[in-house]
């Protein structure tokens, strides 16, 4: 099963997959934590749901001013149970259908480019590198399976190597975060400002976040 995620724009925000329906919610619940007004999608393939698992996930994602908006399904027990919910649902014929017509390219593509300031209370991910031309102000979260690099200054939160790589990196003009992460290491930001008119960059070293200066001519590993 996956779950997709657009802003009120119908942008792409986060694509998430899950497997053991009733297990999935404390996994991922917090990680789709939306401040701003949002829309959820379901597509699944051969599994059952039942109105009253859509019914709860419909809940919870109203709890997080998420709008459950519509399923996507091969399963005709699941598509009849999200109609039931007044969900907006379709069979799907086969799986080939689901794959070619309903997998959002956006949330398959590796590397994300985003022109522009992230606020509080907005997020973007990346299931490859995440570049930032603009600001990332506190109260923003930008996360990546691989690198972050943000071109502006990095005041909010950042989380790279979400998908265990241990080499990612998170790399800004004006390194001065509320908190990074790197695979399942954290680390506070600093209380003061930088005082330097460099960019820095943050990676793994001995299992601790250490952060120095970026040199665009090196490799960060």
């Amino acid at each position: 099963m996956r779950l997709i995620l657009r802003n009120s724009k119908k942008e792409f925000i986060k694509s998430i997959t899950f497997n053991k329906f009733e297990l999935y919610q404390k996994v991922f619940l917090e990680s789709i934590a939306h401040k701003k007004p949002a829309e959820a999608q379901l597509f699944t393939t051969n599994e059952i749901i039942t109105s009253c698992e859509l019914a709860k996930l419909k809940l919870n994602l109203k709890k997080l001013n998420i709008n459950f908006t519509n399923i996507y399904s091969t399963s005709r027990e699941t598509v009849l149970s999200g109609k039931s919910l007044r969900i907006e649902s379709t069979l799907l014929s086969n799986k080939d259908n689901y794959k070619e017509s309903f997998l959002d390219p956006l949330s398959q593509k590796l590397n994300i480019l985003h022109k522009g300031t992230l606020r509080s209370g907005d997020r973007i991910s990346s299931n490859g590198d995440l570049f930032i031309i603009g600001d990332v102000n506190p109260g923003a979260i930008v996360s990546a399976n691989n690198n972050v690099y943000v071109w502006g200054k990095l005041l909010g939160t950042a989380y790279a190597g979400e998908n265990g790589n241990r080499y990612a990196s998170i790399a800004s003009l004006w390194l001065n975060p509320i908190q990074l992460r790197i695979c399942e290491i954290i680390a506070i930001g600093p209380k003061e400002e930088p005082k330097h008119q460099y960019p820095e960059i943050a990676i793994l070293e001995e299992n601790k976040i250490i952060i120095k200066p970026y040199e665009l001519n090196t490799n960060p590993k």
